[in-house]
């Protein structure tokens, strides 16, 4: 049941839309995913998909899906194929349009969907940093794009401050999709409708406030802040920007593409909102096929430019270049691993080219990790498994996606599998799904425990 005293709120800002968004707001939640471009084409997978799709007009890689599919229990989720998300929220990493090299901070991450859009977006070239405040948060923000395949992205477990006391005016742009009062999501969610409050809404902007004021800290003079929420109120959107620009004159307002479905800010609804703000865009579920969501542009017009934070200075002992350049003769093609080698604890990492030095920041991965050591050598991260191409590995196993073996696989369980001793990239259909180490005739499971789980 929707909270009365909402209901109201929403009578209010809406007048004759109202009955409509009423009724759109009693069926059902929209479901979503947007595929991979950097593991299957879009058309490719429409015509290989289990599920109909309809395309999402807003975004090119995205789809509406059934409410009855469960493509979170298929194997090619497991690989990476395709991120779930709702439709609207497609809205917002195509608003930031990350253009190819790019330095991009998504400064509240997790879960990663709008990270790995924005990796998508970026297609391997620039810099990506997905910050998660909350460490549990973070590790799935991490686990997310682990299964993407990023390697141009370093993920850390920061407050605003902190790293726009480290970074300065660095980024090209920062995404702040905002902790918010969520009512974009009560069709989808009865956590957010018991929880939401007038109170609540009030302390949302407050937050939002104490977080723009410190993103604002990292955009560099011609750069983008971009703010979204979840929610339709507009203390938190339209009054959120009002607030902002009053106390940061040199931000404006860039105006959004009003695409079918979308409608303009709505200034009116906030006291001294400037009328810029209908630039803004608000996604609405009786208007298009989704849920509630705001979605703004703002561009740094002037500004001092700080100085850049140092490189990072990558370190990989001698030994452990050795470890790592052996594994890689028994198992790799070539040297498929591209970046700066980097060993943090007992963990090496691929940094991205032109990486910034993070010391003194909680950082999860500074890049892609790449291996683990152990005693005498080294043992491959099942990111590596998901970041490189079947024909980067001397040896493969192709598991079809309907057999049986990919669901032991993905339980844990050997396979049977004779053939030459060592390490495999296991492939469900051609797309990697993780490691295996064969041994005689049995192939030796390595994918990560906190993983496994039944599928279907």
């Amino acid at each position: 049941m929707l909270p009365p005293l909402f209901l109201e709120r929403m009578q209010a800002l809406l007048g004759a839309e109202y009955p409509a968004f009423a009724q759109a707001m009693q069926s059902h939640a929209e479901a979503g995913l947007r595929v991979n471009p950097a593991k299957i084409a879009p058309q490719d997978f429409v015509s290989r998909a289990p599920w109909p799709l309809e395309p999402v007009p807003w975004c090119a890689y995205g789809f509406h899906l059934p409410p009855d599919a469960r493509p979170g229990r298929h194997p090619w989720h497991a690989a990476g194929l395709y991120y779930l998300q709702e439709p609207s929220a497609m809205a917002v990493a195509e608003a930031l349009a990350p253009r190819p090299g790019e330095r991009i901070l998504d400064l509240a991450a997790a879960p990663g969907g709008k990270s790995t859009h924005i990796a998508a977006l970026l297609g391997g070239t620039g810099l990506l940093i997905a910050n998660e405040i909350h460490p549990q948060r973070a590790r799935v923000l991490a686990e997310n794009l682990e299964r993407w395949g990023v390697t141009n992205a370093a993920i850390t477990n920061e407050t605003p401050d902190r790293l726009a006391a480290h970074f300065g005016a660095y980024f090209d742009a920062v995404l702040v999709d905002a902790p918010c009062s969520g009512e974009g999501m009560f069709r989808k969610s009865e956590n957010a409708r018991q929880d939401w409050s007038p109170a609540t809404v009030q302390a949302c902007a407050s937050r939002q406030d104490a977080i723009l004021r410190q993103a604002a800290r990292m955009v560099r003079p011609g750069g983008r802040l971009v703010y979204s929420t979840c929610t339709f109120a507009p203390e938190e959107d339209e009054g959120t920007l009002a607030r902002f620009l009053e106390t940061h004159p040199d931000f404006e307002v860039l105006p959004l593409p009003q695409k079918a479905g979308f409608a303009p800010g709505l200034p009116d609804a906030v006291s001294g909102a400037p009328v810029s703000l209908k630039g803004c865009i608000r996604l609405w579920p009786h208007r298009l096929r989704g849920e509630g969501h705001f979605v703004a542009v703002l561009r740094r017009v002037d500004g001092a430019e700080t100085p850049l934070p140092p490189p990072a200075k990558p370190r990989l002992p001698r030994e452990v270049q050795r470890y790592l350049q052996a594994w890689q003769a028994a198992a790799l093609h070539g040297t498929p691993l591209e970046g700066s080698l980097h060993l943090a604890g007992r963990r090496v990492y691929a940094l991205p080219l032109g990486f910034p030095d993070l010391s003194g920041l909680r950082v999860l991965h500074p890049g892609l990790w790449v291996a683990e050591v152990r005693k005498n050598r080294i043992q491959p991260a099942h990111a590596l498994a998901l970041a490189l191409k079947p024909e980067d590995a001397l040896r493969t196993v192709h598991l079809p996606a309907q057999s049986d073996a990919v669901l032991a696989y993905l339980r844990g369980e050997s396979l049977p599998l004779p053939g030459e001793a060592g390490w495999v990239l296991v492939c469900v259909d051609e797309f990697p799904l993780g490691w295996g180490k064969r041994s005689g005739k049995q192939l030796k499971n390595h994918y990560p425990r906190g993983l496994r789980r039944p599928f279907r």
